[in-house]
């Protein structure tokens, strides 16, 4: 056997156990994660859990209702993303794609992608000692030290580039001879793109959007030094919130017993989080060959 062809097969073989060794753990994961869960849901019930309004399982009374972690965990989707990264991260990519240069856009938009190579734990300390200053100095005067808005808002930084950058390639998938079609008949620039363009790459961009919510929903560091602690049904944006990822971050630094029940509510949380994940993930996928179908 030739030396070209032993190297094939040696490279071959590396990546099946890579491959293997990324889906054993996966497997590992999700059997670890049902095992401790199915021993929560011994002592509590799926009902109390999934529906229920207090979320207080580290003081007494004890109480497990999710609720007020799920409704943390959206507040940090929605504003930070949908109502602050998307529109600010769409808006870059039409900018980029329709209104720059190649040589202004080959400086832009690695510069963008910059913002998603900081680690996560320094956008919380900037959310804590920049963003909520700010609106404390020129917007609310009793917003806490530690509270949801700066959360969303720090999130929303962070997922401007993933958002933009998705959003860019969708725009720059779309045929130069609709664009040019639609100038070509009259209209103008911004007719172009709102009636050609963002309807034609709507699916890829609805995709760019669900990945950037589904990264949201796990979002850790960030959220848990800049939004709190305090689980909440009805958020208040002034106020300190907890997620699903924040709990399982004080919990796994606290001294919760291994095997109790302190310790179980991790990974019913974390469960109920890779669900969530999942679902998201699943329709940004198939968004995705959706566009592909369309282009």
């Amino acid at each position: 056997m030739k030396i070209s062809q032993r190297i094939d097969h040696a490279f071959k073989y590396a990546l099946v156990i890579c491959l293997s060794v990324s889906v054993l753990t996966t497997l590992f994961t999700i059997v670890m994660m049902a095992g401790e869960s199915a021993s929560f849901f011994k002592h509590i019930g799926l009902d109390d859990f999934i529906f229920g309004t207090q979320w207080t399982p580290l003081f007494s009374p004890q109480s497990f209702g999710v609720l007020p972690l799920v409704a943390g965990t959206f507040f940090i989707v929605i504003v930070g993303v949908l109502i602050f990264a998307l529109p600010l991260g769409l808006m870059v990519a039409i900018f980029l794609s329709e209104f720059a240069s190649l040589h202004l856009r080959n400086i832009l938009k690695p510069t963008i992608e910059v913002l998603a190579g900081i680690p996560t734990v320094v956008y919380g300390y900037f959310a804590l000692t920049f963003i909520t200053p700010r609106l404390r100095f020129f917007i609310f005067d009793d917003i806490q030290v530690f509270n949801a808005l700066s959360g969303a808002i720090v999130v929303g930084i962070m997922l401007i580039p993933m958002i933009s950058s998705l959003c860019d390639d969708a725009l720059s998938a779309v045929p130069l001879e609709l664009r040019q079609g639609g100038h070509a008949l009259g209209a103008t620039q911004f007719e172009v793109i709102t009636q050609i363009i963002l309807p034609i790459a709507s699916p890829r961009i609805i995709a760019a959007v669900i990945l950037a919510v589904s990264r949201a929903v796990g979002e850790t560091m960030a959220v848990t030094i800049a939004a709190g602690a305090t689980p909440s049904l009805f958020v208040n944006p002034l106020e300190s919130i907890q997620t699903m990822t924040s709990y399982i971050i004080q919990v796994s630094l606290g001294d919760a017993p291994s095997g109790g029940l302190i310790y179980q509510t991790c990974f019913a949380v974390g469960a109920l989080l890779f669900l969530i994940t999942l679902v998201f993930n699943i329709i940004g996928t198939k968004m995705l060959h959706k566009s592909k179908m369309v282009l």
